[in-house]
């Protein structure tokens, strides 16, 4: 006969790995969600094939942000993030390495020196910008003094030419994503003295944008702010839109929620100026004076009378006199 396992417990098919060793707990614990999050990594990946100049170009992104990034120098045959089931190895190697931003470079005859620009969330596709390069210069083909080369982690400026980055929806987003991949570490303070770099990004046409970096030089003045000029230090390039991809509406909701601890509460009466500062309204509620008692002080009434009493034409002892004279008489 079979015994019944009714009384048995079943286990359970998945079960919650702890970690083993100290070192395994920091590691989780640095991957772990946080309230402020650190400086966003930066993978970089090589297609099936690349060109040279696309090889240029991506060594180049990898110097710029060489201390937040990974760049993996073998052929992937498999990723296609345009289309569906390219990405699977695209986000195991994003949740692999920690990175949320990732730059996947291709050649082919269709699309010839291609640079994908992309992020994540949660280590899923967020969205994707495609680009084309032409007439790339690399940073050791621009000549300038050494000494003002920009150090490796600075804060840099962005400046961003032509009405097509608030009216091109390819632009717009394309913006977005290159202040992702090259502002570094948000902050809230920033010392000017320490920034040495300007990336500037021209739009020529309704697709096509003109990458520029470029080192700050300040000069005397004569005046207490000094003159900034600006050296191409590389690299530069022409950048041309292709494709692009928007995240879904629930996904970008999802992405851009805010924690509660994080939500500054407004402050009555309470507003900040550029200029002013900080500043602050006092409401003073109607003091009602016509119709509050005042007490009766007929000091001043005293103090008459003493000055005259002094001066010797005291007017109401001369009342007081006559009206016992009238009394007297009255009397009689």
């Amino acid at each position: 006969m079979l015994k019944s396992n009714t009384n048995k417990q079943s286990k359970p098919m998945l079960s919650i790995k702890t970690p083993k060793s100290l070192r395994a707990k920091r590691a989780l614990e640095k991957r772990a969600p946080k309230l402020v999050e650190l400086e966003k990594k930066t993978l970089i990946l090589h297609g099936t094939k690349t060109s040279n100049t696309l090889n240029a170009v991506l060594t180049e992104i990898y110097h710029l942000k060489k201390d937040n990034s990974v760049k993996y120098s073998r052929r992937n045959d498999n990723i296609r993030p345009f289309e569906a089931g390219g990405e699977t190895s695209l986000e195991f190697y994003s949740l692999k390495t920690d990175c949320s931003l990732f730059v996947f470079g291709s050649h082919s005859k269709k699309r010839p020196d291609n640079l994908v620009i992309g992020r994540t969330y949660d280590h899923h596709i967020y969205d994707l910008v495609e680009v084309g390069v032409e007439n790339f210069k690399s940073l050791s083909s621009c000549s300038y003094d050494k000494k003002i080369a920009p150090l490796i982690g600075s804060k840099p400026f962005f400046a961003f030419i032509g009405e097509g980055f608030e009216n091109v929806e390819e632009l717009k987003h394309l913006k977005e994503v290159l202040l992702d991949l090259f502002r570094g570490q948000v902050v809230s303070n920033l010392n000017l003295a320490g920034l040495d770099r300007v990336y500037v990004c021209t739009a020529v046409g309704s697709n096509k944008v003109v990458f520029t970096h470029c080192a700050l030089r300040l000069k005397k003045s004569g005046t207490v702010v000094p003159k900034v000029e600006l050296v191409e230090v590389g690299p530069t390039m022409d950048l041309v839109v292709r494709r692009h991809r928007l995240p879904d509406e629930s996904l970008k909701k999802e992405a851009m929620k805010v924690a509660p601890e994080l939500i500054q509460r407004k402050v009555k009466n309470v507003s900040k100026d550029a200029i002013a500062g900080k500043i602050g309204k006092i409401y003073v509620p109607d003091q009602q004076v016509r119709s509050t008692p005042l007490p009766f002080t007929p000091k001043g009434v005293k103090r008459e009378r003493r000055e005259a009493k002094a001066k010797g034409d005291d007017k109401h002892s001369e009342k007081k006199q006559k009206k016992q004279k009238q009394d007297d008489e009255a009397s009689a």
